[in-house]
């Protein structure tokens, strides 16, 4: 090898996934046999999360912005190398003749029948892949007042397909916030799945077939200009470890840019402090939404709306005392009241 050259070798992945893609091939570095500060250094690569696009979006409905949209062809090819590297190829290649079309509904349709004939083709709709096209539609994604836990004796399901489906469904959420809770439960039991939380992602499948084409709509709203955060939270509700979960809405713009449901880290201790916490991973979210705002030259100078339903959780936000039963959330009830003092916040009634 020359000085100033990188050598790294290579082989070919073949994965299973038979059930929804079949079966696929890539050509992947063994990176593994790199040493840090030879071959590679720090590397960093810059992807918008989607909330960043999601807020762009309310900003351009507000403010009459144009959007447009652009793609780099092969971006990474464009970046200059200090040094060589040489990789080795495995010992089979294989060659793809790809035909190209464009956005003309007759050309796309066309292309597919040809592809058809050619090759065994298989339409990526979920509810179709798991045959659960022709399945008896629910309203809702989730029973009411479904408790889920892994039980000693539970029946055991197939985990591979229980995690694809649930990785795919959590996919779908980033566009369908209806979904956040429901995926939040079933997603906590990956590693131990059993016929009822199965059972709790059919539903949730059922559940798209009723709820077909629901989506977020992005519209000028000139009476809401500031940041609002819509907080709740369950108490004690997971059967295992009697955590609360928490969640939250945040809308920019009148529009609805952020939504998570999580389960909380500590067991809270009353209701209040359930629902004091989620306000405080409310308001998180809510402060970097203001700070991205900041950074566009957009921010509103009205301060952050907060909205909790829970009186007791929002008067030990104002109350300046610190009583020896809530030394156990104090940094959260600091947190949030430094933000009132300073007027960035403000906890309208409900």
């Amino acid at each position: 090898m020359m000085a100033n050259t990188i050598h790294v070798v290579s082989k070919d992945v073949i994965t299973f996934a038979q059930e929804i893609f079949g079966s696929s091939a890539r050509l992947v570095a063994k990176g593994y046999t790199q040493t840090y500060g030879i071959d590679y250094t720090k590397t960093f690569a810059l992807v918008a999360k989607i909330n960043t696009v999601r807020v762009l979006l309310s900003l351009a409905a507000n403010l009459d912005w144009p959007l447009q949209q652009f793609d780099v062809k092969n971006a990474f090819l464009h970046g200059e190398l200090s040094e060589e590297v040489y990789m080795d190829l495995p010992p089979r290649c294989m060659v793809l003749e790809k035909q190209f079309t464009g956005n003309d509904p007759k050309e796309r349709k066309a292309l597919q029948n040809y592809l058809s004939r050619e090759f065994e083709m298989k339409d990526l709709d979920l509810l179709q892949e798991t045959g659960m096209s022709g399945c008896q539609p629910v309203n809702t994604p989730i029973e009411e007042g479904l408790k889920l836990c892994v039980k000693p004796n539970q029946v055991s399901t197939n985990k591979g397909r229980y995690q694809r489906l649930v990785g795919r469904l959590m996919y779908l959420a980033y566009t369908r916030p209806d979904l956040a809770y429901a995926l939040s439960v079933v997603s906590q039991y990956m590693h131990n799945p059993g016929e009822q939380h199965m059972n709790a992602v059919m539903r949730i499948l059922r559940y798209l077939k009723n709820a077909f084409g629901k989506e977020i709509l992005f519209a000028k709203n000139v009476d809401h200009q500031s940041i609002e955060v819509y907080t709740d939270a369950d108490w004690a509700g997971a059967v295992d470890n009697r955590r609360s979960t928490s969640g939250y809405f945040t809308f920019v713009g009148g529009n609805l840019v952020t939504w998570k449901s999580k389960k909380q880290n500590v067991v809270a201790r009353s209701s209040a402090e359930a629902e004091f916490r989620g306000m405080a991973l409310g308001l998180c979210e809510a402060l970097w939404l203001r700070l991205l705002l900041q950074d566009l030259g957009c921010l509103s100078r009205q301060p952050i709306r907060l909205f909790c339903d829970n009186k007791v959780a929002c008067d030990i936000a104002h109350n300046p005392v610190q009583h020896d039963r809530t030394k156990h959330v104090e940094v959260d009830r600091f947190f949030i009241k430094e933000k009132l003092d300073d007027k960035i916040v403000k906890l309208p009634k409900i």
